[in-house]
């Protein structure tokens, strides 16, 4: 299933919004966080989407739209999320699903607002005609769409200022990160895995834009020099060992259960640079797509990466 959906998304310029369970190592957000004193009274309008009064029946059927709600504190009015939603552990799944979401079934959760990643079969639609309000938290194209998110999410919850907050604490925490790695005279590059069939992105995705915090050098894009592709090119085995990057990145790890052992054993690739040192580093894969909160913690996965290859 893994590779068909990358190679559906990549056409859409889309990337999974979650596949397997969430990090433990990870502090998860609670949902019962105080609403803000300053909190905005109602109605409150967001793009075309206003609503009357504060939902207190929210179906998320996105994994990285979960992870922000309950970041900004909104958890205890979520009373629905999908199958992907598996972080935080406490959030209430459901057989619901993002990825073949059915009107009927989210209207019998009885939600006063439905968060959605993509407008997949014209759910959109669907739900409007039964007046059920919608917002999309669609795929972020870089952090500034990751803060819009929140705190767009953060006004139409009635959390605007828990929202600012984790903004901030965002922002702070990714400068930090940054600033500590030191700088390198010659910049590194890297390949990035989606999966095992060599899906990847280049440096005009979110993740790409990641990486360029680091001033690292994408290999794939040369697979995508106009955009065509999305951002989301599929390379030849030749290809990618031809382009020998110094640093491998796995974000298929729990998906597909590719690790550093199973990536050097690759036909062929015991010449690539990064199989030669062992600078092959498995990421979480939900922490890599869904492009939230936990965001700090890809963040902080690729600097601990850069920070043990030698200078």
């Amino acid at each position: 299933m893994r590779p068909m959906l990358v190679a559906a998304l990549a056409a859409t310029t889309l990337l999974i919004t979650g596949a397997c369970g969430g990090n433990d190592e990870a502090t998860e957000p609670s949902g019962s966080t105080p609403s803000s004193a300053g909190a905005a009274a109602y109605p409150v309008t967001v793009g075309a989407l206003t609503l009357e009064k504060k939902p207190e029946k929210i179906v998320s059927l996105s994994a990285t739209g979960t992870e922000m709600l309950f970041a900004i504190g909104a958890g205890e009015q979520v009373t629905a999320v999908d199958d992907q939603s598996t972080y935080p552990t406490d959030a209430p799944r459901t057989n619901l699903s993002g990825l073949k979401p059915n009107a009927e079934a989210i209207a019998a959760k009885d939600p006063d607002l439905v968060v959605l990643s993509n407008d997949i079969d014209k759910i959109v639609s669907q739900l409007d005609k039964l007046k059920i309000p919608v917002f999309l938290v669609a795929a972020a194209t870089d952090l500034g769409g990751t803060y819009q998110e929140i705190g767009d999410l953060g006004t139409l919850t009635g959390h605007r200022t828990e929202a600012e907050a984790v903004n901030a604490k965002m922002k702070t925490d990714i400068d930090k990160i940054v600033k500590d790695v030191p700088a390198r005279n010659k910049p590194l590059s890297y390949y990035y895995e989606l999966d095992p069939t060599l899906y990847t992105v280049t440096s005009k995705t979110f993740v790409g834009s990641i990486f360029s915090l680091f001033g690292l050098a994408n290999v794939a894009d040369a697979a995508d020099p106009d955009g065509a592709r999305g951002g989301y090119p599929q390379l030849s085995a030749e290809a990618l060992v031809k382009s020998d990057p110094d640093t491998i990145f796995l974000a298929d790890t729990k998906c597909c259960q590719q690790s550093v052992q199973t990536v050097s054993a690759r036909k062929g690739w015991s010449t690539v640079a990064a199989v030669k040192t062992k600078q092959i580093y498995p990421l979480d894969d939900d922490i890599a797509s869904r492009w939230g909160p936990r965001t700090v913690d890809l963040v902080r996965a690729v600097a601990d990466a850069v920070a043990k290859v030698p200078s």
